[in-house]
């Protein structure tokens, strides 16, 4: 007997009853024939499968052709009318819309822009996304894997099984996607992926995903589309109109599941730290908070550099709604909210991005381009544009979705060097012999200008440890176009000085003057971050040497140097007050110190500095401009002793005085620019911070005397390891 043209080729059958046909819509689903509308399904497990109108009407059954479950059949009805299925398995009944009866989602533009690398809001079409489609509430799934003989979308929702939900494949793009009826927010999913080898891969999470399971669980969650409703209109406009570089910017550093703990020990939520962490920062004075990554990633055991979801807020503290809430709360207390974002590396876990359709995709194909020895994880191909586009469309979600002021990008110098931490033979130069990643140095430039772009007011901020020219010049003067950078030189000569002995300081001094030779070569941020807490490296008080008075008086000098020294601050959490252990993520920190003087002094001490900090324009309003600084003791290394001006746009200079030896130094005679009365603003000495309660009793008067090349004089009483701020008082500056 002749079989029907009408009929699937059996070949066709079998490859998608085995799951390996590379276009499931080709065969599955109303197909228009000379014969009629033929419609067929794929149910696993059904014994029986008929047509029926959405109304419940009978339309006709389908031939069951395959045991596994392929049906086919002709259907007297309208090519395109919307059609329901039927099935049994002789013990149950269920009915349900056909996902092969409805068009793409994705348009030719989508292909267009994510081929050229353009597509700037790709989160919006890429991943899981509950939609209206055709009148019909579902949601579409949809993920990159050009070099896959087969996709499906997994989860609850069909029995984990690859089998049900075969892919349509976007040839221009090697996009797959599929349109799933019912399935709604909070729907568990991963995508099976044949490999190009014809092999089953281990399941993945969704690159795209924008919530996952909590730990150890690693699916992916369909989000919920419900629309946040934004409450920090002032504070955006107010962001939109400052220039960064003439705003205070005090940053306190948080690794969120470890700076404070909630009763069982359990992480704190979203909403918990919105009402704890806001108001401590907002209280101590600080402009920013900046968050150790909060994508999520696997392992509780770290400060969150090996993200697996970039698009998910980690599930330890609640849902993406909740992270939302975090950031409304913070801006409307006034506070910015900084993400520390990783688009250098990431982790080869099996169900993350390594070797996500069989072979090298996100990751480049050239194990000296594409894997980072120190860390043991994939390098992103920043030379393939969709891999590109992917990174570029995540830090712009953040920007948009999340309203976040600031990126903090990690490990910037791995990213620019090809050879960085590689050995000879290990590494691959450019053809002109030269060592900087092309690829990279277009990619960062590509996030810094569509960030500046379209999000006014917001920053990037570059955790670069090398000597790289033009880190935060504009991309078209020929820098990378970062606002500002991680000042690491300073930060590691100013630790190795104030750990060091105050009788051997005076041989170590260009260790607090060197930095000045370069502070303005570029936009810097001055960190005590959280890398200086780790790996026996001790927190800040602990490097201070000497009994616990001149601990923490030379923490607090330290502290008042740098809150004067130009350069924007960062200071990682428990240093404000004292915290005396090494950072463990399974603890939070020693909040119980905060009953003993000493500590409870050097936070008011960082309250204290943050509001003068803040509040006087010289101290911040030329950061990063050389007209902002002007040595005034910068050679006595016998008493370890400094002295600087700080200087706003017409406003009162101030004198920032620094003694580093537990000596006092009184009657000390200083040259000054200005005779008059000299307020004494701050001293870290005062008695409430744990002092010893020297000072000038209010200021001092500068004689019009001159002296070494300053038109006055002035002698100052310094208390020992302490800093002094002066303010002068003219009526014609404010």
């Amino acid at each position: 007997m002749t079989r029907p043209s009408w009929r699937a080729d059996p070949s066709e059958i079998a490859a998608i009853v085995a799951a390996r046909h590379g276009d499931p819509f080709s065969v599955l689903g109303p197909h228009e024939t000379g014969d009629g509308l033929v419609i067929r399904a794929f149910i696993p497990g059904a014994q029986t499968l008929a047509v029926e109108t959405t109304q419940g009407q009978p339309v006709g059954a389908l031939d069951r052709v395959h045991p596994d479950g392929f049906f086919e059949g002709l259907a007297p009805m309208d090519p395109g009318a919307p059609y329901v299925l039927a099935a049994s398995n002789g013990q149950s009944q269920w009915r349900f819309l056909d996902p092969y009866a409805f068009p793409p989602v994705l348009g030719a533009m989508d292909d267009y822009l994510f081929v050229e690398g353009a597509h700037q809001k790709l989160y919006e079409r890429l991943g899981a996304h509950v939609v209206r489609h055709v009148g019909v509430e579902g949601t579409n799934f949809a993920v990159w894997a050009p070099n896959a003989r087969r996709v499906s979308v997994v989860g609850d929702f069909n029995q984990w099984d690859g089998r049900r939900a075969q892919m349509r494949k976007r040839v221009d793009s090697g996009i797959w996607e599929i349109f799933l009826p019912g399935v709604g927010s909070g729907a568990v999913y991963k995508y099976e992926i044949l490999g190009r080898d014809g092999n089953l891969l281990p399941l993945k999470a969704d690159p795209f995903g924008f919530e996952a399971e909590l730990r150890p669980s690693t699916a992916s969650v369909v989000a919920s589309p419900t629309l946040y409703k934004w409450g920090d209109e002032i504070y955006l406009r107010a962001r939109a109109e400052r220039d960064p570089r003439r705003a205070p910017m005090s940053i306190y550093e948080v690794h969120l599941p470890s700076w404070r703990k909630a009763e069982g020990w359990r992480f704190l939520t979203y909403d918990e730290l919105a009402d704890q962490l806001i108001p401590y920062a907002a209280d101590l004075g600080f402009t920013h908070i900046e968050l150790l990554p909060i994508n999520e990633h696997p392992l509780d055991a770290s400060w969150g550099y090996q993200p697996i979801g970039l698009f998910a807020p980690t599930r330890r503290h609640g849902d993406a709604e909740g992270f939302k809430r975090f950031v409304d709360r913070a801006h409307q207390a006034g506070l910015g909210v900084i993400l520390d974002w990783v688009p250098a590396h990431f982790p080869t876990d099996e169900h993350g991005l390594a070797q996500f359709d069989g072979g090298p995709l996100y990751e480049h194909s050239d194990p000296r381009r594409g894997f980072h020895p120190d860390w043991n994880t994939a390098i992103y191909d920043y030379g393939r544009r969709e891999v590109a586009n992917f990174l570029i469309a995540n830090a712009l979600y953040w920007c948009d979705r999340f309203h976040i002021d600031a990126l903090r990008v990690d490990a910037v110098a791995s990213m620019l060097y090809l050879d960085y931490s590689r050995k000879a033979g290990e590494w691959a130069p450019n053809p002109d012999g030269s060592n900087d990643n092309k690829d990279a140095v277009a990619f960062l430039q590509n996030v810094n200008t569509l960030v500046y772009g379209l999000y006014p007011g917001v920053v990037t901020i570059a955790e670069e440890s090398t000597s790289w020219a033009g880190v935060t010049r504009p991309v078209d003067m020929g820098g990378l176009g970062f606002g500002f950078k991680w000042n690491m030189g300073w930060m590691n000569d100013t630790l190795r000085y104030m750990s060091s002995d105050p009788v051997y300081r005076k041989w170590r001094h260009n260790e607090i003057t060197f930095g000045l030779l370069y502070a303005f070569a570029e936009n810097f941020v001055l960190p005590l971050s959280h890398d200086e807490v780790v790996h026996g490296k001790g927190a800040i008080v602990s490097k201070m040497p000497g009994d616990e008075w001149r601990r923490f008086a030379g923490a607090r000098a330290y502290y008042g140097f740098m809150w004067g020294h130009p350069g924007k601050k960062l200071l990682f959490m428990g240093q404000e007050f004292g915290q005396t252990s090494e950072w463990d993520y399974a603890r939070e920190l020693e909040w119980g110190l905060l009953a003993h003087g000493f500590h409870k002094g050097l936070r008011d001490f960082i309250r204290d500095l943050n509001y003068l900090y803040r509040s006087h324009e010289a101290l911040h309003g030329r950061d990063c401009e050389s007209e902002g600084f002007e040595w005034v003791v910068v050679d006595d290394a016998e008493s370890s002793v400094f002295a600087f001006l700080r200087y706003g746009a017409r406003t009162r200079p101030i004198l920032v005085i620094s003694n580093f030896t537990p000596v006092p130094r009184p009657n000390y005679r200083l040259r000054l620019p200005y005779a008059g009365r000299w307020r004494e603003i701050l001293n870290s000495d005062a008695s409430p911070y744990g002092g010893s309660g020297q000072g000038n009793l209010g200021g001092v008067d500068a004689k019009e005397e001159g002296f070494a090349g300053f038109p006055a004089m002035a002698e100052i009483q310094i208390p020992p390891l302490a800093t002094l701020f002066f303010e002068f008082e003219s009526a014609g500056l404010q």
